[in-house]
C-alpha cells in the first residue's frame, strides 16, 4: 500500500484541496506514489490541536508493528499558527494561545508524532504574514472595537517562534511569513482576505513544501510508484512487469516486525507470494493463499 502525507493544520489546511490549493496540488505532485492526508480544521490554534490530535491521527490504533511497516506515514506537514497569533484583546480573543504556550504545543505536537511514526518526517510551516486592513474588510465575527484581530508583526512573532521550535527539534521548516514579503505587493498577490490564501498564495505553499520534502530526501525521483508505469508493461507478456513490480513491493517484508508470524520464513514468503500472485490472477488461490495474501495485502 501506498505510504502517507498528512498535512494537519487550521483553514489554510482546510482548504488546500480546493482548486489550486496547495494540498491538491501536492497530492497531484505524489499522484502515483504517496497518498496525501488532509487534517485541517478551520479556526483551530494548537491548544486545540493538541488536545485532538491522537483523535485525528489514529493511524497507530489497533495496528499491530507489521500493520505500521507495511502502511508508513513518511511525512506530516504541521501548519498552525495563524489563529494563534490573534490578539488577546481584540474579536479574535477566544483563538489566542500565548507565545510561551504556542510553543510548548508545536514541542507536544512534535513529541507526540515522532513517539508514534519514529522515521517519520515532520515538517513545521509558519503562520503566513498579515494584511491588516484586509482583515477589517472581511470580519468573521462581530467588531465592535473596528480594529483588526491579527496584526502582521504579532504574525511574525509566532512564525519566529515556529522556526525557533523547528530549530530545537532539529526540524525543516517552511518560513511563508518570511518568503511571502519578498514580494513587494504580497498583500494582493497572496492573499484573499489579509489572512487565508489565494491561488498564488498556495502555490507557493506547495513549492515550498515540495522542495523542503525534496532537500529531505522524499521526491519523485526516490519514491517508487505503486503500480508499473504503462511504458514498463510489455504488450507480448504484461504480466512480466506486474511480477517485477510485486518483487519490490514486497520488499517491505524485510522490514516486519520481529515478532510476526510470518517473519520466521522471509526469503520462503517472498518467492511464495509470488506464487500467490499469479494465483490470485488465475483464479485458483486456496484458502491458506488468500490468507496469506490478505496479510501482505496483496490484491489484483
Amino acid at each position: 500500500m501506498r505510504p502517507k502525507i498528512y498535512l494537519f493544520g487550521d483553514s489554510i489546511t482546510e482548504s488546500s484541496f480546493t482548486y489550486g490549493g496547495w494540498g491538491a496540488s501536492l497530492a497531484h505532485h505524489f499522484s502515483r506514489t504517496v497518498d496525501v492526508v488532509l487534517r485541517g480544521y478551520s479556526g483551530y490554534n494548537t491548544r486545540w490541536a493538541v488536545k485532538v490530535m491522537e483523535r485525528v491521527l489514529p493511524a497507530a490504533n489497533g495496528e499491530s508493528e507489521s500493520e505500521r511497516q507495511r502502511v508508513s506515514t513518511i511525512a506530516v506537514a504541521v501548519f498552525f499558527g495563524a489563529n494563534d497569533a490573534c490578539l488577546p484583546d481584540r474579536c479574535g480573543a477566544f483563538q489566542h494561545v500565548p507565545l510561551h504556550e504556542y510553543k510548548h504545543n508545536l514541542h507536544s505536537i512534535v513529541s507526540f508524532l515522532k513517539n508514534r511514526w519514529p522515521n517519520t518526517l515532520v515538517l513545521l510551516i509558519t503562520p503566513p504574514p498579515i494584511d491588516e486592513e484586509a482583515r477589517l474588510k472581511h470580519p468573521y465575527v462581530e467588531n465592535p472595537t473596528g480594529l483588526p484581530e491579527r496584526t502582521n508583526e504579532a504574525a511574525g512573532a509566532y512564525a519566529k517562534a515556529c522556526i525557533e521550535v523547528a530549530g530545537e527539534c532539529g526540524l525543516p521548516v517552511v518560513d511563508l511569513w518570511t518568503k511571502m514579503q519578498q514580494l513587494a505587493d504580497w498583500k494582493t498577490a497572496y492573499l484573499s482576505d489579509g489572512l487565508h490564501l489565494n491561488e498564488t498564495g498556495n502555490r507557493v505553499v506547495f513549492e515550498e513544501v515540495v522542495m523542503k520534502l525534496k532537500t529531505e530526501g522524499l521526491s519523485l525521483e526516490n519514491l517508487p510508484v505503486d503500480l508499473p508505469m504503462i511504458s514498463e508493461i510489455d504488450p507480448n507478456d504484461p504480466l512480466k512487469a506486474f511480477e517485477g513490480y510485486l518483487r519490490i513491493q514486497l520488499s517491505c517484508i524485510d522490514q516486519l516486525d520481529e515478532r510476526s508470524v510470518f517473519v520466521q520464513s522471509r526469503k520462503l514468503c517472498k518467492r511464495t507470494l509470488i506464487d500467490i500472485w499469479k494465483l490470485l490472477l488465475a483464479g485458483k488461490a486456496s484458502s491458506d493463499d488468500l490468507q496469506y495474501a490478505e496479510a501482505f495485502q496483496i490484491s489484483i
